[in-house]
């Protein structure tokens, strides 16, 4: 199957749709770029049905009597999907800006992956899961040295596999907790009495720690996770939570630079109330042992603040002794120009813990040094990530460096976020504040236009979007998506705008 899709990949690749040469594509962004299309990629959408079509919602009755089907849109077709397109069941090909909640990093069906697929020195780390935390195999140390630690954030020397996001995040929290009573003690040897109460969950064992987050915030749906986790009800309700400290997170006004001076005061009230909240969780006998914060607030509205707010943020945990975790799960991988969101902010003392998954193909989390636990199980589970990710990973990290991504990213994100600007002006009273750093972008939809049902309009106009906060709509494409796959999203979307007006 695996040299069949390859093969099949390359003839596409001969084939012109002269669908996107139509003189009334490139109406809202430039024509200037140069179509440098993977040899993979479809070159352009093709819908045969309305969205969901007759076979999904055939597969949607017949999963809804296994589980929960209340969030699925469609069922797809993996096989035939390329590169920045999605194709489903019922053989509708979409030009997908979602791309599995920001998950995929070169598309779907990269030549490059398929390659690894295909090599049968890569079988038995695809056949064979390990435990990692107690029999990794022999190669373990240079698959990480060649995937994870390549692209390690600035101060950070050690690497912590896990599975997903919300793992990386919870066991993170366990880290910063570990930490702050080593440095309490002043060893790492626990009493006999924190050995005992810890059995009862009482203190000294357990202790009235806190990490402080932020509104508006998603940091997973575990329960540490979902005590830091404040973007929308439906993820916490009935839920038993955490007394943990939720702090402001700035809401700025755009367009930015007419209102620099309201936003620089937004962000300083935001500021002071992350002062204020950790000095009383510490009356309150519960001291911030940590400080958790998104970049962008991705699932909650895709709210920005300054470099200016994060490096202050960065000294108030320097200043109260709390550690400062930055939680890169959505926004690392490449997605805003630079591997890592927050290496745009130009911190010159470099955060304790990143955490990441998604665009990674794997779940984990760098930090310093002192950070690690000394004791074995402390931060443990079973697979601990996966050596196969890891593999997929590293061949990832070649394809973005020998294509230059990155600058590719920087190039049709701007000229996404170009075209909203554009679009947002034609259409004042359906779209606001357009805002983005590289393709991770979003615009406001009004009131009167509800986020889920303008996607689920898109599915059908042959493009998948993802709705997030209120009334945002976010933008997710693969890091291999071109200038011209902007222009061919633009222009959908100004002919539905069109019709919405």
């Amino acid at each position: 199957m695996v040299s069949s899709l390859i093969s099949r990949q390359l003839a596409l690749s001969l084939h012109k749709n002269l669908w996107l040469s139509a003189p009334a594509r490139c109406r809202y962004v430039s024509k200037a770029a140069a179509k440098t299309q993977a040899d993979f990629d479809y070159d352009g959408p093709s819908m045969k049905t309305s969205v969901p079509g007759p076979r999904s919602q055939e597969l949607t009755k017949q999963l809804g009597e296994m589980q929960n089907v209340g969030a699925v849109n469609f069922f797809c077709n993996y096989e035939e999907s390329r590169g920045n397109y999605l194709v489903d069941v019922d053989g509708n090909r979409m030009l997908d800006l979602y791309t599995q909640i920001s998950s995929i990093p070169i598309g779907y069906n990269h030549p490059a992956l398929l390659k690894l697929m295909a090599n049968p020195n890569n079988l038995s780390t695809f056949v064979n899961r390990p435990a990692l935390g107690i029999l990794p195999p022999e190669n373990f140390p240079d698959r990480l040295a060649e995937s994870l630690l390549s692209v390690a954030p600035s101060g950070m020397t050690r690497v912590q596999t896990m599975a997903c996001g919300s793992c990386s995040n919870e066991n993170a929290f366990k880290s910063m907790f570990i930490w702050y009573k080593n440095k309490e003690r002043g060893h790492s040897t626990p009493s006999n009495e924190d050995l005992s109460t810890c059995m009862i969950n009482q203190v000294p064992g357990c202790p009235d720690l806190s990490i402080l987050s932020f509104m508006g915030s998603f940091h997973g749906r575990t329960m540490g996770c979902l005590a830091t986790t404040h973007s929308k009800a439906i993820h916490k309700l009935d839920i038993p939570s955490f007394d943990w400290p939720i702090a402001p997170f700035p809401r700025l006004q755009y367009p930015l630079e007419e209102f620099s001076r309201e936003n620089a005061q937004e962000e300083s009230r935001c500021l002071e109330e992350v002062e204020d909240l950790i000095v009383k969780w510490r009356q309150k006998g519960k001291p911030v042992a940590g400080i958790v914060v998104e970049p962008i607030q991705a699932e909650g509205g895709d709210n920005h603040a300054s470099p200016d707010f994060f490096r202050s943020l960065r000294k108030i945990t320097r200043k109260h002794g709390c550690a400062f975790h930055v939680d890169e799960v959505q926004t690392g991988g490449g997605t805003t120009g630079k591997f890592w969101a927050h290496e745009h902010w130009g911190l010159e003392d470099p955060a304790d813990i990143v955490s990441f998954s998604k665009k990674l193909l794997t779940g984990g989390y760098f930090q310093r040094d002192e950070l690690q636990a000394n004791e074995p199980y402390r931060i443990f589970n079973t697979w601990m990530g996966d050596p196969s990710k890891n593999l997929f990973l590293s061949e990832v990290l070649n394809v973005i460096r020998r294509e230059n991504l990155l600058e590719e990213v920087t190039r049709s994100g701007k000229a996404l976020l170009n075209g909203l600007y554009e679009l947002q002006a034609q259409y004042p009273g359906i779209l606001s504040r357009a805002r983005g750093q590289g393709t991770f972008c979003a615009v406001d939809i009004s009131w009167a236009h509800h986020q889920n049902s303008i996607c689920k309009t898109y599915h059908s106009k042959c493009v998948i979007l993802g709705g997030c906060g209120e009334r945002s709509i976010r933008f997710r494409p693969a890091l291999i998506f071109k200038e011209y796959h902007a222009q061919i999203f633009l222009n959908i979307f100004s002919d539905v705008l069109a019709q919405l007006k």
